[in-house]
């Protein structure tokens, strides 16, 4: 499937199948089967998969508008968590199995332990979408360990998994996890072993592209509320610093969607699975959305005025949506302090080097 045909059919689905209702019913409780049955169905949620796993082995810039999408239309639903995992067990040569998979990165997984008997135990907090999935695929030091969720089920083996309800601004689950003596249903060395805390660093470059996505529809929003709105007898689009706000904000919109785009370019997967520039630009790409998410989603409101801040109007979907990915997967404070040890580490002569060839010797 080509790159267009990827963006033509996640764009139809999306617009067809999302509106405000939708995200008003998911934040009330209720899941979207219909849905998450459509992007099974179209073959989104195996996108990144080899075509021996079910996939069709896409780049992570073919399946950059899918990512961009989720956050355009908001979509409810763990499609980014799950075509990470079905990547990363693709590549480790493990079956992908039915369901939605969320992602225990490296950070989370430190609250694991493994006993002797290769049974596991601990907390993993804040996991994105752990009560709609049935699995969850964790990072852990000794590779890969896909782990039976069910909430149906609790008690798997000898095991318990035990999950209490969180919810970030967005509404949007966060889960913490249990564990009591679980043992792994499949596990592996980890499949990039030349990229440090892959799922973190992926879980990051998804959200980059989603705040994209969201900050596009956030523009498009405020510019067309300019245009409308009048007051005083004009349109207060034709107010000077409005006319500067939303210049301003377009400006952000577009550094953040190329730092977005360079970090999807330079992202392994199933056929280009060179690391060497990948971490380095995804914790740009985190740096610069999230910084710029902040500065749009606070034009935007300033744009709408009050009535934005209310449940009522659709604009609050976004943005909260927003200030909960800019925390998802490392803030970007968290990568921006872990791209400036980097640099300090590699000295004044690997700086510069480091900055044009994308990539920081010491970055992890």
């Amino acid at each position: 499937m080509s790159a267009f045909m990827i963006e033509e059919s996640a764009a139809r689905l999306f617009a067809g199948n999302v509106d405000k209702a939708v995200l008003e019913k998911f934040e009330a409780g209720v899941w979207p089967h219909k849905l998450w049955s459509l992007l099974v169905e179209n073959g989104l949620t195996l996108a990144l998969a080899a075509e021996g796993s079910g996939g069709i082995a896409a780049s992570w810039s073919e399946a950059y508008p899918i990512l961009r999408g989720l956050g355009y239309w908001q979509v409810p639903l763990p499609l980014a968590e799950t075509m990470v995992g079905s990547l990363m067990l693709s590549r480790a040569g493990l079956a992908i199995p039915e369901g939605a998979i969320a992602l225990i990165d490296e950070i989370q997984a430190a609250g694991l332990k493994r006993a002797d008997d290769g049974t596991w135990s601990g907390k993993a907090r804040s996991v994105p979408w752990a009560r709609y999935c049935r699995w969850a695929l964790a990072s852990v030091p000794e590779g890969l360990v896909l782990f039976d969720i069910a909430l149906e089920d609790r008690a798997i083996g000898t095991g318990v998994v035990s999950l209490v309800q969180r919810t970030n601004p967005g509404l949007e689950p966060v889960d913490e996890l249990g564990f009591a003596n679980v043992k792994g249903v499949a596990q592996s060395t980890h499949p990039f072993p030349k990229m440090a805390n892959p799922l973190l660093s992926f879980g990051a470059l998804c959200r980059s592209a989603m705040m994209v996505g969201a900050m596009e529809w956030l523009l498009e929003q405020s510019v067309q509320y300019a245009k409308d709105r009048v007051q005083f007898g004009k349109p207060i689009g034709r107010n000077q610093a409005i006319q500067q706000s939303l210049a301003f904000m377009t400006g952000e919109v577009a550094a953040a969607r190329m730092a977005a785009m360079v970090a999807c370019a330079d992202a392994p997967g199933i056929q280009n699975q060179d690391c060497d520039s990948a971490l380095f630009s995804i914790a740009v790409a985190k740096v610069r959305v999230g910084e710029a998410a902040t500065r749009s989603a606070s034009i935007a409101h300033q744009v709408h005025g009050a009535i934005g801040f209310t449940y009522e109007h659709a604009l609050n979907f976004a943005t909260r949506r927003l200030w909960a990915w800019r925390e998802a997967y490392g803030a970007d404070a968290w990568w921006a302090q872990k791209l400036g040890e980097a640099a300090i580490q590699g000295g004044a002569q690997g700086f510069w080097p480091g900055i044009t060839d994308r990539h920081f010797a010491h970055l992890s």
